[in-house]
């Protein structure tokens, strides 16, 4: 079985239920560029009745397919060059020059996504992150050649004041360091309660622009998933749990439980977010008993909420005893807000082998499988039909995105990406959908506007 590749840079190869890295060809090689002109030193079988399961997938999202080893040969790689060895490139809040990888050759980083802190640069390392050598090569050249053949300096820091969305990705890489500290038991309880804090202070600074980032996937960045997944439930529970009128107890350790749920299978879930052809049986058994491998290694680190860890153990549970990986039929509160959570933001991300689910159709689906559930009510009445992210239609043949969620004094506030002709324009105007010239006719395509950056449409949120 060979896992999809979309960026052409990596391959990996499952073979009898065992999942291989590749090995790269730079990993004995650790010389520097010397000069500007860029020296450098030195058969596949199918076995029917195994249940497929998408990337933090809920149990009815699991179907019968066919469990596949495939042994065709991996990609050509390019050359790579450890993170590291190229510090002299990059900067703080300066756009990247180059795409950043993961040791599996993954996109983590954008070519013009910029470093937002020293803690994230410190979690690339620690994930063992490379450039491809050609592109740093040419960095380097344009660079001296600018300098007029001087030698490359270190790029200094650029100081600027750090924003709402730098704030998001910061919390993006932190979650990443604290989940790697659980899984080998040195993380705390108390730092894993912080994390819960940082989270609530975050959406609470802007629930809107939180939304956001929940709703809008421009990269594909893969080997991030579980984190942005866990970061996305955690919002949405959150939100949700406040419509239903839970009080802050409740909401911390529902997002607790939404940030660890999947705790036991993070790797797991990156590979399988790229992975075209069904999964192994042993990442299947993976999958079904993440949910209490997940609270042992929380308990083991502290954890004594109880209602943290059921909502842990509980959330692929359903009430129809259909879940796993007991079969209950009897769940805790945070449990079933989890799960619900849980599809919603499953279903609105993309995947290498299927596009995102648009938050209409995700919220159907959620409502024709549980129409009675009070907890389906309060997702739909929380994030609205479109919420903040998506991309639609004006009646004044403008395309924007979605900003703000109605309230008493406006309806649904967007920001105008195109001209009333469609083309895509520079300027960036306010639309107030109650007013009839402004009123939405339907989402759009996401494929129609590439990339939205938040500062754009809102403008830069001082953290």
């Amino acid at each position: 079985m060979r896992a999809a590749d979309p960026e052409g840079t990596h391959s990996l190869r499952p073979s009898k239920g065992r999942i291989e890295s590749p090995i790269h060809p730079e990993n004995s090689v650790r010389s520097r560029i010397a000069s500007c002109r860029g020296r450098s030193a030195g058969s596949s079988s199918a076995r029917r009745g195994v249940a497929l399961f998408e990337a933090s997938a809920p149990a009815e999202d699991i179907a019968r397919q066919e469990v596949r080893d495939d042994g065709r040969d991996p990609v050509k790689e390019p050359r790579l060059q450890p993170l590291a060895e190229v510090r002299d490139l990059v900067a703080l809040g300066v756009p990247l020059p180059f795409r950043v990888l993961d040791a599996a050759g993954r996109l983590l980083l954008s070519s013009g996504n910029k470093l937002v802190g020293d803690r994230q640069f410190a979690a690339l390392l620690e994930r063992g992150a490379w450039v491809e050598r050609e592109a740093a090569d040419l960095v380097r050249r344009e660079r001296c050649e600018a300098d007029g053949g001087a030698p490359p300096r270190l790029m200094s820091t650029a100081h600027r004041t750090a924003t709402l969305f730098d704030r998001w990705e910061q919390q993006l890489w932190a979650l990443d360091a604290l989940l790697r500290q659980a899984q080998k038991q040195v993380a705390q309880a108390e730092h894993l309660a912080a994390m819960v804090d940082d989270v609530g202070v975050l959406v609470d600074r802007d629930p809107d622009v939180a939304l956001f980032h929940v709703v809008r996937h421009e990269e594909r960045r893969f080997a991030l998933y579980a984190l942005s997944h866990a970061l996305h439930s955690a919002v949405v529970l959150r939100l949700v749990g406040r419509t239903l009128g839970w009080d802050e107890v409740r909401l911390r350790s529902g997002m607790g439980a939404a940030l660890t749920m999947n705790l036991a299978i993070v790797e797991l879930q990156a590979t399988m977010a790229e992975q075209k052809e069904p999964p192994t049986r042993k990442q299947l058994d993976s999958i079904r008993t993440h949910p209490v491998r997940g609270a042992t290694l929380l308990a083991g680190c502290g954890i004594a909420d109880t209602d943290w860890l059921a909502a842990v153990r509980e959330h692929h549970e359903q009430e129809d005893g259909k879940g796993y990986p007991r079969g209950l039929s009897q769940l805790c509160d945070a449990a079933v807000l989890l799960r619900a959570v849980d599809v919603y933001t499953a279903k609105i991300s993309p995947r290498a082998f299927r596009a995102a689910l648009t938050p209409q159709v995700a919220a159907r689906q959620l409502y024709q499988a549980q129409p009675a559930s009070p907890v389906t009510a309060a997702l739909v009445k929380t994030l609205g039909v479109y919420p903040p992210g998506e991309l639609v239609l004006l009646k004044s043949g403008e395309t924007g995105v979605v900003t703000r969620r109605a309230t008493a004094e406006h309806g649904l506030m967007v920001a105008t990406l195109t001209d009333r002709q469609g083309k895509s324009a520079v300027s960036t105007h306010q639309r107030d959908t109650a007013e009839p010239a402004f009123g939405i006719t339907a989402a759009a395509h996401r494929e129609t506007i590439a990339r939205v950056l938040p500062e754009r449409v809102y403008g830069v949120i001082a953290w």
